[in-house]
């Protein structure tokens, strides 16, 4: 319980700052697009920047971790992917279904939930799962959507549309240009680690008001069985096939394995709202299950957290 107050707690409370925030009006849709815009293009990327120089290269190249993490994505991407197919015919609409019930709130809700959780040397493994989620997961989503919408399919044109799209995200650049950085065997300048630490420190506070902030914008009509099977999906099949991967079929160190059941279990991210919104389409159901699973969110992942604190991670 202590870990719930200490970890968990703050971290819910952020968001009810934003929510609070915008329902009180003391902070508008104007708001929430800027603090949004700073969040992912400059005190995440700095954070995660940072978080990747500093790791020790010899000791991350844990890809049971990775095959763990992906494998809960992979399984509960296809099951609401297929379980679309009876009210979504198309397979831009399917592809962002399954995009939504496995794309975890990594950036802004997981980092800071690791960090409060495990401290920063889970900095490296919750850096992964946020690659994975904004790039693999985003990238293999677009291709999906991208094939769909040409009339005459060409795989080359639709992976330079996706590269383009990936170059673009910072969440994808900053992290991989910090990987880079620590190939190097050289430590950051003191000035410039100092800057980044120093922006990199706001993105965790800034990102949560963010989620409140849009949470509470979003509509809060009743919820639908497609709802339903995204929530469910996100925050019960995707941690459950993490953890049976991450405990009974890959080695790797124990805070490893609870960090990926951990991001597992996070609420979905905006991603799939904003995919949606951009390519024209009907973005209520991806909406309300954020807001749903958010929600649901404050009572699932605080019982994992007080799991989490009572088994060892060493």
């Amino acid at each position: 319980m202590n870990a719930v107050i200490t970890a968990a707690l703050p971290v819910f409370a952020l968001i009810l700052t934003g929510w609070l925030a915008a329902r009180w009006r003391i902070l508008g849709a104007a708001a929430t697009d800027a603090l949004n815009r700073y969040v992912v293009y400059l005190s995440l990327p700095a954070l995660l920047f940072r978080a990747m120089t500093q790791v020790d290269l010899a000791q991350t190249a844990h890809w049971g971790f990775i095959a763990a993490f992906a494998g809960g994505i992979a399984a509960t991407f296809l099951a609401s992917f297929l379980g679309a197919r009876r009210t979504q015919g198309a397979l831009t609409d399917r592809s962002i279904q399954g995009l939504a019930a496995s794309y975890a709130n990594a950036g802004y809700m997981g980092i800071p939930l690791c960090l409060a959780l495990f401290g920063t040397e889970s900095l490296a493994p919750a850096t992964f799962t946020t690659l994975m989620t904004a790039s693999v997961l985003f990238g293999f989503a677009i291709a999906l959507i991208e094939f769909d919408r040409q009339q005459a399919p060409s795989l080359r044109a639709t992976l330079l549309k996706v590269g383009r799209a990936l170059m673009r995200n910072p969440l994808l650049a900053a992290p991989l240009l910090g990987l880079g950085w620590a190939f190097t065997g050289l430590a950051l300048p003191e000035g410039l680690d100092r800057y980044v630490s120093l922006l990199g420190a706001s993105a965790s506070p800034c990102a949560l008001v963010t989620i409140g902030l849009f949470l509470a914008q979003t509509e809060t009509s009743s919820s639908g069985p497609g709802v339903f099977r995204l929530v469910a999906g996100k925050l019960l099949l995707q941690p459950a096939v993490t953890a049976v991967l991450a405990f009974y079929v890959f080695p790797m160190p124990p805070m490893w394995a609870w960090t990926a059941v951990l991001m597992s279990a996070l609420p979905i991210g905006t991603g799939p709202f904003m995919l949606a919104s951009m390519y024209g389409r009907d973005a209520r159901v991806t909406s309300r299950a954020i807001l749903v699973s958010t929600v649901a969110s404050v009572l699932t992942v605080s019982l994992l957290v007080a799991w989490v604190s009572a088994h060892p991670l060493s």
